[in-house]
């Protein structure tokens, strides 16, 4: 099954107006938006589509918390296509949509899209670094800081779950779809990635009980991070509540930084993720922090050996 992976993410949401300035905010271009809901793209297409969560054109919920309705999977081609549909025609019902992709549900009530990819190639360079004992990636004078740079999420990178019954939700993806597990971390579950990408993960699924299923969190790749670093911080300044990081992840290797927001899910920037092959053998340890994380961590108004001066104004990001 040649998926790439997630094409678009879809939400009925509470507060069609919050979420628009939330997304807006994050860094996705709206379009198509009015007071209904919409579409907010990365760069390269990838989207983030909301709508009231009374919408008729939604999917139905999955009768939890979770505002989730759909998550959209981006596949190579037609052939691709039809392979899905016939392999999911085998048990469960497969909608074709008018669109010409295709719906169903996986074994744990999420609902599932597919098709072709709207992804659109992008070419844009990656964060340069300057190192002694290695050639200068960035030209003398070439200055890396940047305060008024534009920062924009690049593409739509992974989406976790919260499910009742890890071992069946994996089994699904890994024997129905041809993902692949990359890590695991005990205790939480499986980091998964399909076929057609290289990227770490693009699904990671966490035990929970089931009040709890839905979206726990979702990411959109950066240039690097700093661009994390950069766009975390004007979401602080905006007024936006950090929930975890900035710091950097031990599997996937990925730069992160989670905001909450009004989607009912965590929202993230990530960067610098690791690729792997078939060649990968994958790695296993207990859920913990250690075992999450490299290091993190935490803001501090100290920008001088004694603080900053009286009047000088600001206020430190709460984390």
């Amino acid at each position: 099954m040649n998926i790439i992976g997630p094409d678009a993410l879809v939400f009925g949401v509470d507060d069609v107006a919050a979420c628009t300035r939330y997304l807006t905010d994050y860094g996705l271009d709206p379009v198509g938006v009015t007071a209904s809901g919409g579409r907010f793209e990365a760069l390269d297409g990838t989207a983030v589509v909301i709508a009231h969560k009374d919408d008729p054109a939604l999917p139905p919920a999955m009768g939890t918390s979770s505002m989730l309705r759909k998550t959209v999977y981006g596949v190579a081609d037609g052939q691709t296509l039809e392979a899905i549909a016939l392999e999911l025609g085998k048990d469960r019902e497969v909608r074709h949509l008018p669109d010409g992709s295709i719906e169903a549900e996986d074994d744990m009530g999420f609902m599932l899209g597919f098709q072709v990819s709207v992804r659109r190639a992008i070419a844009l360079p990656a964060e340069t670094v300057n190192a002694p004992g290695a050639t200068a990636q960035r030209a003398v004078n070439k200055t890396a800081s940047d305060e008024h740079a534009v920062v924009r999420p690049r593409s739509l990178s992974h989406v976790v779950y919260f499910v009742p019954d890890q071992p069946k939700a994996e089994a699904f993806y890994v024997e129905r779809l041809g993902f692949c597990c990359t890590d695991r971390l005990l205790g939480a579950g499986p980091f998964l990635r399909p076929a057609g990408t290289l990227d770490h993960h693009t699904l990671f699924l966490i035990q929970t009980p089931p009040f709890m299923k839905g979206c726990e969190h979702f990411t959109f790749h950066m240039g690097g991070p700093t661009e994390v670093m950069q766009a975390g911080t004007r979401m602080v300044n905006k007024g936006y509540q950090s929930f975890w990081g900035p710091g950097r992840h031990k599997f996937g290797s990925n730069w992160f930084w989670y905001f909450n927001s009004p989607l009912g899910c965590h929202v993230e920037y990530d960067a610098d993720m690791d690729l792997h092959d078939a060649t990968w053998v994958a790695r296993e340890a207990p859920m913990s922090a250690d075992a999450s994380q490299v290091f993190l961590f935490e803001a501090r108004e100290k920008w001088a050996p004694g603080g900053p001066p009286p009047g000088a104004g600001g206020k430190a990001a709460q984390h």
